[in-house]
């Protein structure tokens, strides 16, 4: 999930409305092949969602059709009608920042966005982000639950090797090294996420110990051969899934995986994933629809 840079090109609103709560995956991948950002609506009335996404105008407009013509297939439901509006760069911008006020989370930490004062806070360890550079500014509910569970796992013991893969806009590897002192490797297949990592890293005091890298999941060079005592992975269930035996294979005896990015209905076949690969559940958070868990190896 990834939120790029911001840019001088016109801006775009797409969404399609009515969507049921187990198709927000297969539509979120659609929509994050074409779009800068995609976020999710719920409906109380109807119990239904709206997937929306932001992009340069006009562009990616074919594989956006495509894609969520093949979401539609694959969650079994009528091919939705596809919106569009024109959004003006900088009122996009404002609202951002209007949306992202300072948050604590959890009994740890206080996200705070660049555009507000930062005076020293005590009793939690403040966490600066840029409101308009990535995904991940702790607003989401995956990215809170796993902020969540990390401060469970740092209170019980003290990961040396971390790794936070899919990493967005470096929260967690920022979280981590803060927390921990210890260097944290801050992956993402996304370019801009990449830039946005280190660039959140120079607005923490934090470059020496977070590492961004371009990375496609585990398949990486500088992945290969090693192993972690902690990582973090905020994507998908079913990339989840798909990796859960690199993760085991991956992760030191006794080490620990916070995965995110799930909704509670997939939260079954997530466990069951890893669980084939000797892994048990220590803790899950849900807030809202999304859920997140703290595994042991």
């Amino acid at each position: 999930m990834s939120l790029s840079k911001r840019r001088a090109e016109p801006l775009e609103a797409v969404w399609v409305d009515l969507l049921p709560e187990d198709a927000l995956e297969a539509f979120e991948a659609a929509f994050l092949q074409s779009c800068n950002t995609v976020g999710f609506f719920k409906d109380d009335d109807t119990e239904t969602w709206r997937v929306e996404g932001v992009r340069e105008q006009g562009a990616n407009a074919e594989a956006l059709a495509a894609g969520i013509a093949i979401a539609a297939m694959v969650s079994g439901i009528p091919m939705p009608e596809i919106h569009a509006a024109p959004v003006e760069a900088d009122g996009w911008l404002a609202r951002t920042v209007e949306a992202f006020p300072e948050q604590p989370i959890g009994d740890t930490w206080l996200v705070r966005p660049t555009h507000l004062p930062n005076p020293p806070s005590y009793g939690r360890t403040v966490l600066v982000l840029d409101a308009g550079i990535a995904f991940g500014s702790g607003e989401h509910e995956s990215t809170r639950g796993c902020l969540m569970g990390f401060e469970t796992v740092a209170r019980r013991r003290k990961p040396r090797a971390l790794l936070d893969l899919g990493s967005g806009s470096g929260i967690l590897a920022l979280a981590a090294a803060r927390r921990l002192r210890r260097p944290v490797l801050a992956t993402d297949i996304d370019p801009w996420s990449v830039r946005a990592i280190r660039e959140n890293t120079v607005l923490n005091g934090q470059q020496r110990m977070v590492r961004a890298q371009l990375a496609n999941g585990w398949q990486h060079r500088s992945l290969r051969g090693r192993s972690y005592d902690l990582v973090f992975a905020n994507i998908l269930a079913r990339p989840l899934c798909s990796m859960a035996r690199q993760m085991a294979l991956h992760l030191k005896p006794g080490g620990t995986a916070i995965l995110a990015g799930l909704l509670g209905v997939q939260v079954r076949m997530v466990l069951a994933a890893h669980r084939r690969q000797g892994m048990r559940l220590e803790r899950r958070i849900n807030l809202g629809p999304w859920s997140s868990l703290v595994l042991r190896k």
